[in-house]
């Protein structure tokens, strides 16, 4: 990893630590094991199997940043941390957090430029899901729930998107 991704990584890192330190909400007290018992076509459920598969517990306060994951299925590589916020950007989501994450990865990143536009314009194309209390979304149907947020074009456009770089990716690591 280049010393710009891990850049990000560290500032990700202390940014978090400062956004738990400050943030008033409530965490939602729920384990993955927690998670993991609901029906298998929970949302829930499935965000149980996203945070097993990545080795993460949810983190007490931005617990909707991994259902973002979830909803958009991009990984949690420091390029798809950035995109996905360009598609909460483009759904409408305005934060400082967010818009400092924009601003700093664009710049120490630029090579990624074009992914985050198609990132973004995927994000204004779609159902706002920013708002949702994502909570009072674990006992639903994911892929009901997916759907009603995104057509099936754009999660087709997303999996493509989402493909493409991380080809592109591969190939530049095995230089």
């Amino acid at each position: 990893m280049n010393y710009r991704k891990r850049l990000i990584e560290w500032l990700f890192e202390i940014s978090q630590k400062a956004y738990l330190l400050l943030k008033k909400k409530q965490p939602w007290a729920i384990t993955n094991a927690q998670l993991l018992v609901m029906p298998s076509n929970t949302f829930g459920y499935q965000l149980g199997i996203f945070l097993q598969n990545q080795g993460f517990q949810l983190i007490p306060k931005v617990e909707r940043h991994d259902a973002y994951h979830l909803l958009t299925g991009f990984s949690t590589s420091v390029q798809d941390e950035i995109a996905l916020q360009y598609v909460c950007f483009g759904n409408g989501k305005r934060t400082p957090y967010l818009l400092g994450v924009l601003i700093l990865g664009t710049l120490l990143l630029p090579e990624y430029a074009s992914y985050y536009k198609q990132a973004y314009s995927f994000g204004r194309q779609s159902n706002h899901f920013h708002h949702f209390d994502f909570k009072h979304v674990l006992p639903i149907d994911y892929d009901l729930f997916r759907s009603t947020v995104f057509s099936e074009t754009i999660q087709q456009g997303l999996r493509k998107l989402q493909k493409q770089y991380n080809q592109e990716l591969n190939q530049i690591q095995t230089l």
